[in-house]
């Protein structure tokens, strides 16, 4: 073995190695286990929420592979209809044309050539991150048969009335002219203005102040609401207002819905242009006045003095003609959400169209009564409320989109505008009886991306023909999903699943968190704190990492303070950590929590824990070569102690595996690898190596490798490319059969040995106690010690005799002897073992004086940092204005600081004593 793991120089090839073996493939023999892989967008790019979720999937998939399931992981790609045109779109206009300029069929062949030749990028980067996908069935929602599904499922469900056309507001996206899902939107904190303008009463008695955010709006007002507990506005209820610069008037109304407390408690209604309005325009039977065209330009509706103006150039002109009327009461500054499209930037619209819409609530109740009677269990369970709550409230969803690419709307129209619906239009004329001598015009719209989305665990595997692999493996196993997902994704496969295949398409939904920064932040682009998982693999030095962060800002003002935060936080870069300290960093964040916290101080550490294996087994490859081991039973205390501590972490292991608690399953690990494995058991056979018998060298080899196998394939489902390349190593000396570790059984968790276990946490114990006392009187590690042992018990006396040549060897020591219970003990310092008392003996160890002065000094220093700490959360302005993070960790420092002095202070006590 290299003397040092390199990662990038095995991952490449070991994984390019169990792609063309085929490793990835479904057994054809085994119990069945399917996990869906949530389809990314054939635009993106792996990002740290891919990288995480990649992750909990591929330790599933590879633990159930090695336990002999039928395991199918099924990958794919979205289609991503806005984000796919976007990128299509750009390319023609670097080139000077436009998708019209192409016609639509020209436009969407354009699409496909890109997906084809550029698209695709994360299904490489996910190899990267050793996802071991079944990439002979990669799937593609616009792919032939997946699109014919697709058709299926809107013909039927239009045809038993559940997709219907009509008008309702939608988010709108002004640049890209098309409809977007709540998904679609990223709300941020931006600083705006709130604008207070006089709307004067027709009854001549002055004016209403109202509130607004978007002034522009004002002219679709059809309404001005008041709350009816409101004293200040008794005698407005029914009273007309004029509505400025527009010649009409508008009542005021009364609803619980208003604020009285926002802004003047007189609330605009605007209910073609506000969701909020809409739902209360529909209660009080308002009129709908839409003043936008879909370009957010000012349409025929508004008055004529700002039709055809850009919505922000009408704003200006509007505030300007209220204030030369006088009717703007003040400007305050304000800081409100701004929608934005996640893909064009531009500021999102509520805004009435006419749009295809599934009539939701008779497909809502079984998916509630699956969850309810336990055909899906949501994992953590506390999701089952978030997910009643949104279904028990659910709302007819909006499946139109006004793009080009995408699966078109199977609907066709006559020149009365009748609709017909079927799978062609040939279906469709057959459908509604229409001769082939009357022409039809085919929707324009296409599909929202999550309509194919919510059929893909059963058109992946063939719906709506009855294939083998659906058969086999639907429903599938488990959904591993963010939060954020349980309404646009989650809540529709269910749907979807269950009217189409009557039964559910999964029977557990494991929920994790999402990754933020180590401050607790969302991770963005905006705000330049977000990790590239490739960068994280292989590393990426300075100039690059700040040109990937500011480049494609959706603000690009923001561009010089992510520039300075970049150079400042890194300053060499990002250092390469190699695959498997990624995926051990994520699994072991992999806990409960909504938010999940990333710093790079973990995945450190990890690395660290790569190293730590790689050394391992070089110690113990070193250690077995060039003799011939043989299996045996161990036999002595150490040996069958690490196999007792082997099983019991095989055991733990597995049973956190299985429930979903990769956190807990990666910390035993580490602490048996690390702790026992590497820290006791590597060190307790070095003795006998050098001078045991023939018979206890074979037994302590063969234990060394044994256990480092056991523990690799442990290991294997959350760091597979160190595992496998470790495991190859040791074939030969085990005499192992098998082309690969993917492909081994999962350790079975064998019997434990109470005694074993019980003794050498006794010879821990001693050797911790003694190593301790050096510490605490700063000797040097290879200082001999004298020692000696009072007050045992028996069995103390038996164990000390049994591991009389481990502690001498372990522990540095000198000389060692019994001394009777009522001797003098005060010339040692003293550990406790239960009742026993472990001395060292002080004589000629070390200058009493000297260290008295020494820990004087580090005491008075501690003591100094402990006052101001201290203070600073004494400081009521520092614990109110600084970020609750600052605030912790400075407890966290006091809290230290208190812990080093009150050590300082035993330590000084007992060498007092000692000295009389």
């Amino acid at each position: 073995m290299d003397k040092s793991y390199q990662p990038a120089a095995i991952e490449g090839r070991l994984y390019q190695w169990w792609e063309q073996a085929g490793y990835f493939s479904p057994a054809e023999q085994g119990q069945p286990y399917c996990i869906m892989l949530p389809p990314p967008n054939v635009t993106g790019s792996l990002h740290m929420g891919h990288a995480f979720q990649d992750t909990i999937m591929d330790v599933l998939t590879r633990f159930h592979r090695m336990q002999g399931d039928s395991v199918l992981w099924q990958t794919g790609m979205d289609h991503a209809g806005i984000a796919t045109q976007m990128v299509v779109e750009r390319r023609l206009a670097e080139d000077g044309s436009t998708r019209r300029d192409l016609g639509r069929d020209q436009f969407v062949a354009a699409v496909w050539d890109w997906k084809n030749n550029s698209g695709g990028m994360i299904a490489r980067q996910m190899r990267r991150l050793g996802t071991s996908v079944d990439w002979e069935h990669d799937r593609f929602t616009m792919d032939e048969d997946l699109s014919q599904a697709v058709m299926k499922a809107f013909v039927d469900l239009y045809h038993d009335d559940l997709i219907y056309r009509g008008k309702r507001l939608v988010n709108w996206d002004p640049v890209l002219h098309t409809a977007l899902s709540d998904l679609e939107v990223i709300s941020e904190e931006e600083n705006g203005h709130l604008w207070h303008i006089r709307y004067p009463r027709t009854d001549g008695k002055g004016y209403v102040v109202v509130a607004t955010t978007r002034p522009e709006t004002m002219l679709g007002d059809t309404a001005v609401a008041v709350n009816p507990e409101d004293p200040r506005y008794t005698d407005l209820a029914g009273l007309e207002l004029e509505l400025p610069l527009t010649g009409r008037t508008i009542p005021v109304i009364t609803d619980s819905y208003v604020d009285i407390d926002f802004g003047s408690g007189c609330v605009k209604i605007t209910p073609a242009h506000d969701f909020n309005d809409y739902d209360m325009g529909k209660r009080h039977q308002l009129q709908v006045i839409n003043v936008l065209n879909d370009d957010a330009s000012l349409n025929a509706n508004a008055p004529e003095a700002y039709q055809r103006l850009d919505r922000f150039e009408a704003r200006k002109k509007i505030v300007a003609d209220l204030e030369a009327a006088g009717l703007l009461e003040k400007v305050e500054n304000h800081t409100l959400m701004i929608p934005r499209g996640d893909r064009s930037g531009a500021i999102v619209e509520p805004y009435l169209t006419d749009q295809w819409y599934v009539k939701i609530a008779p497909l809502a109740q079984p998916a509630i009564a699956a969850v309810e009677d336990g055909r899906i269990r949501f994992v953590p369970e506390n999701w089952n409320k978030t997910f009643f709550d949104w279904m028990y409230r659910i709302e007819d969803w909006c499946i139109s989109r006004q793009l080009w690419w995408g699966h078109r709307i199977p609907a066709w129209y006559d020149a009365e505008g009748t609709i017909y619906v079927g799978y062609d239009e040939a279906d469709a004329r057959a459908r509604g009886g229409i001769n082939a001598d009357i022409p039809l015009q085919q929707d324009e719209d296409v599909l929202d991306t999550w309509f194919s989305s919510a059929l893909w665990p059963f058109s992946t595997l063939g719906w709506p023909d009855k294939t083998p692999r659906l058969q086999k493996y639907y429903p599938t196993n488990v959904l591993v999903t963010g939060f954020d997902i349980i309404f646009f994704w989650v809540a529709r496969m269910i749907m979807m699943g269950l009217k189409f295949t009557g039964d559910v398409p999964f029977r557990e939904v494991y929920i994790h968190g999402l990754i933020r920064d180590a401050h607790g932040q969302k991770m963005s682009k905006s705000k330049g704190n977000v990790l590239d998982p490739i960068d994280l693999i292989d590393g990426i030095e300075l100039e690059p990492l700040v040109k990937k962060r500011t480049t494609g800002l959706m603000q690009p003002h923001m561009a010089p303070a992510i520039e300075k935060a970049t150079r400042k936080d890194f300053p060499d870069g990002l250092q390469a950590f190699g695959c498997d300290a990624l995926r051990f960093t994520f699994a072991a964040l992999a806990t409960n929590g909504r938010d999940i916290r990333f710093d790079l101080g973990r995945i450190e550490g990890n690395r660290n824990f790569c190293n730590k294996l790689w050394n391992a087994a070089r110690y113990v490859l070193m250690s077995t070569a060039d003799h011939e081991v043989h299996p045996v039973r161990p036999s002595s205390a150490a040996d069958r102690w690490i196999v007792s501590r082997l099983h019991k972490m095989i055991a733990v292991v597995k049973n956190h595996i299985e429930a979903y608690r990769l956190d807990l399953a990666s910390q035993r690990l580490y602490e048996f690898f690390w702790n026992e494995y590497c820290d006791w058991y590597l060190e307790l056979s070095k003795p006998v190596l050098q001078s045991g018998s023939a018979k206890e060298k074979n037994a302590t080899r063969y234990t060394l490798l044994y256990v480092l196998e056991s523990n690799l394939r442990v290991l294997h489902p959350i760091m597979p490319f160190i595992t496998e390349e470790i495991w190859q190593r040791l074939k030969a000396p085990l005499a192992l059969e098998g082309d690969s570790i993917m492909l081994q059984a999962f350790p079975r968790a064998g019997g434990t040995d109470q005694p074993a276990e019980d003794d050498i946490a006794w010879l821990q114990q001693v050797l911790q106690g003694i190593r301790n006392i050096r510490a605490e009187l700063n000797v040097a590690p290879g200082k001999p010690l004298d020692i000696a042992f009072q007050s045992g018990t028996r069995s103390d006396q038996e164990r000390q005799r049994q591991f009389a040549s481990l502690l001498i060897s372990l522990g540095k020591i000198r000389s060692s002897q019994w001394l009777d219970d009522n001797a003098d003990s005060s010339a040692y310092a003293v550990a406790l073992v239960a009742d026993l008392k472990v001395l060292v003996s002080l004589q000629g160890l070390v200058d009493i004086e000297d260290e008295l002065a020494r820990l004087g000094k580090l005491l008075e220093r501690e003591l100094a940092n402990l006052k101001r700490s201290a203070g600073k959360l004494k400081n009521s302005r520092f614990v109110k204005n600084a970020p609750p993070a600052v605030v912790e960790q400075e407890y966290q420092r006091l809290a230290a600081h208190e812990k080093k002095v009150a050590g300082f202070e035993a330590q000084i006590k007992k060498l007092e004593l000692l000295r009389g």
